[in-house]
C-alpha cells in the first residue's frame, strides 16, 4: 500500500504535502518502569544449606569409616591365610630345592671328574657360610 491511500490523502505530490502525524502516549500514561531489585526471599537459609552440607559429609565420612572396617579385616583374613600356607609352601619349595641340589651335584661331579683337587658341592668363595643359590639357577624353566 502507497502512503496516499494509508492517509486518505489522494494526488498528494511529495512526501512533504503529507500531514505531520506523531506517536503519543496512550491514554492514561506509560505504566511506570520496574527498576529495583526485587529478589526473592523464598528457598532455604544459609545455615539450613551448611547443616545439610555438613551432614551429607558427615555421612560420607561415615561410610568411608565403615569401609575402612570391612577392608582392613579382609586383608587381615588374606594375610592370615597366607601365614597358614606359608610352612606347607616352604616344605614343598625345600623338598623341590633338595631334589635339584642333587641333580645340579650330579652334573657336576660328571663335569668336573677330570679336574684333580676338585671337590664336589664345595662353594668355590670359601666364606664358610651356606647360601642357597639364586632363585634361578636351579630352575632353568624359569629362565
Amino acid at each position: 500500500m502507497t502512503e496516499a491511500v494509508i492517509r486518505n490523502k489522494p494526488g498528494m505530490a511529495s512526501v512533504k504535502d503529507m500531514p505531520i502525524l506523531q506517536d503519543g502516549p496512550p491514554p492514561g500514561g506509560f505504566p511506570p518502569v520496574r527498576y529495583a531489585r526485587r529478589i526473592p526471599n523464598t528457598g532455604p537459609s544459609a545455615m539450613a544449606i551448611f547443616l545439610a552440607a555438613f551432614g551429607a559429609f558427615s555421612y560420607g565420612m561415615y561410610q568411608v569409616g565403615q569401609g575402612n572396617k570391612i577392608r582392613r579385616a579382609l586383608k587381615e583374613e588374606k594375610y592370615a591365610a597366607r601365614r597358614a600356607i606359608l610352612p606347607m609352601l616352604q616344605a614343598e619349595e625345600d623338598e623341590r630345592f633338595v631334589k635339584e641340589w642333587k641333580k645340579y651335584l650330579e652334573y657336576e661331579a660328571e663335569v668336573m671328574k677330570d679336574v684333580p683337587g676338585w671337590k664336589v658341592g664345595e662353594s668355590v668363595y670359601n666364606s664358610g657360610k651356606w647360601m642357597p643359590p639364586a632363585t634361578g639357577e636351579l630352575r632353568p624353566e624359569v629362565w
